[in-house]
């Protein structure tokens, strides 16, 4: 190695899960690592809000059980309600600690709606820029605390697993140089893939790292196939494309069709507060038809769209639509992964030494459809809880051990590598691995991504992390046959029962192969190894 660093527990993201786990982590040396700069991902673009029951008439388990409704039979009931429990003391936190939410005339936190919560518990912050205050709050708070050593243009190459133990993190810097951060600690807080996808709302580094870390390494994964599609995104050329928060149809915005019919009061109970699967397929459904859909907000918002939702509003005008005066045309894009390294309530994986938190682990806590605005709250419990184990163990473990992953050779340029190769996989993703899929789009998309991972110089890189991120997410999809939340399956539209299971898998990736293999056995059968590569 070129360069080795020492510290006790390496952070790699710098979104609100990895900010809030190095804050917490006052006893230990830390290295918190980003590709970008301080600051960045997904969660900076967190318009919706932060979900806590904190508002008169509600309590956490009235958000717990509206938690495992959405979750369509596949979130954690124990993990909800741990969730929503200490989702009330992780805000309270955050605002001992700056963070500035909106307010109530009489200066009482103001709480907003949104689909498929039976309380008004949403916390806004500016208006539309919830994820950037909180990033905010607590990046200050980081950026001044002695016993983090931030390092910023840093691409994490390889997990370093010995014996089935973590030992460390090999990363590529801006300037070029390998360095070794040897630790007995790394959590990985990298956020998700939303950029598999041709249309996202995710920014250009959401492209899968940490889940590609861990599955090269052999930890275990889970709830890959469901990848939440926010309903409504603004349909221009942009990319990625700019978000219209689900607090605009809390608020009272309608969609309509291009001849101006209310359509989600024929698909739902709810309309457009329906589960945000449901509204996305709806929108889908509508464009395939050759129609276009549009977010209403005239009525709702109107004259007061500047300064209740900023953000959106200068995104429309940047675009050439005024939202007081015209409906925002939309489309359903990437926006969430539920899936990704199985962890326990600590967030602890398969593998000693190695952790997870935010939109990268999967705690059980979404099931097949996250409830709107449980994101950010998740990655503020989960970053603090992380740190509090690490602070109060040696190593946790969760499940099995795992001997070493395979290697990774190192590529010269690992940001910026192979730009029509990662067109070519986010273009697949959408067309077969998107908000309707069946058994020949998925065997299609598999056999493709194969090609493309076969084309690919061997080595770590962004077009690397996508494809093995799609074609296990695709591998996932196809074994389960059944539709449920955001995994919907035109080929088999109702649930199962049978079906009403996680799917555990261990990814085993050489340098021209991917396989997975399913811990989970299907209904009625063994489990099974299947190769997808």
């Amino acid at each position: 190695m070129s360069e080795r660093r020492q510290a006790d527990v390496v952070v790699v993201g710098t979104g609100v899960a990895g900010l809030a786990c190095a804050l917490e982590l006052a006893g230990s040396r830390v290295h918190l690592l980003t590709k970008t700069r301080l600051a960045s991902g997904s969660s900076p673009w967190a318009q919706g809000g932060v979900a806590v029951a904190m508002g008169k008439g509600d309590s956490p388990e009235l958000h717990a059980a509206d938690t495992v409704t959405a979750g369509a039979g596949l979130v954690e009931p124990r993990i909800a309600r741990l969730l929503a429990r200490d989702g009330v003391r992780a805000v309270r936190r955050l605002i001992e600690l700056g963070a500035e939410f909106d307010r109530s005339r009489a200066g009482e936190l103001a709480f907003g709606r949104e689909a498929a919560h039976s309380r008004r518990r949403i916390l806004h912050a500016h208006g539309d820029s919830t994820g950037a205050e909180l990033v905010r709050a607590l990046a200050a708070r980081v950026a001044n605390a002695p016993w983090v050593t931030l390092v910023e243009g840093s691409f994490a190459v390889e997990l370093l697993v010995e014996n089935g133990v973590v030992r460390g993190l090999v990363t590529r810097g801006a300037d070029g140089r390998v360095r070794l951060h040897e630790a007995p600690r790394v959590v990985l807080a990298t956020g998700g893939l939303g950029q598999l996808y041709r249309h996202t709302t995710n920014p250009p580094e959401s492209t899968g790292d940490g889940l590609a870390l861990a599955a090269v390494a052999g930890a275990r994964l889970v709830d890959l196939e469901f990848v939440q599609f926010h309903p409504t995104a603004l349909a221009i050329e942009r990319d990625p494309l700019p978000l219209l928060t689900e607090a605009l149809r809390g608020e009272g915005a309608v969609l309509i069709d291009g001849q101006g019919d209310r359509f989600m009061r024929r698909e739902h109970a709810d309309a457009e507060l329906a589960p945000r699967d449901i509204v996305a397929r709806a929108i889908w459904k509508r464009l395939a038809a050759a129609g276009r859909v549009f977010l209403d907000a005239r009525d709702a918002v109107g004259e007061s769209f500047p300064e209740r939702f900023p953000t959106v509003f200068a995104q429309a005008v940047a675009a050439g639509i005024d939202p007081r005066r015209q409906a925002m045309p939309v489309v359903p894009a990437a926006h969430y992964h539920m899936g990704g390294v199985a962890v326990d309530e600590w967030g602890a994986s398969s593998i000693a030494g190695l952790w997870a938190c935010g939109e990268v682990a999967a705690t059980g806590v979404h099931g097949a459809n996250r409830l709107a605005s449980n994101s950010l709250l998740e990655a503020l419990v989960f970053g603090a809880r992380v740190a509090e184990a690490i602070e109060g163990t040696a190593v946790r473990t969760h499940g099995r051990r795992v001997e070493p992953g395979a290697r990774a050779e190192i590529t010269p340029d690992p940001i910026a590598l192979a730009p029509e190769i990662r067109g070519a996989t986010r273009a697949v993703a959408w067309e077969s691995v998107g908000l309707v899929r069946d058994a020949a789009g998925l065997a299609a998309a598999e056999n493709r991504f194969a090609a493309l991972y076969a084309e690919l110089p061997i080595g770590a890189s962004e077009a690397r992390n996508l494809l093995v991120a799609g074609a296990l997410i695709a591998a996932a999809a196809r074994r389960r046959e059944e539709s449920r939340g955001a995994h919907y399956r035109s080929d088999f539209p109702l649930s199962s029962e049978a079906w009403r299971q996680r799917q555990f898998l261990v990814a085993e990736i050489g340098g021209r192969e991917i396989r997975a293999r399913f811990e989970t056995p299907l209904p009625g059968a063994e489990s099974r190894e299947q190769a997808i590569a």
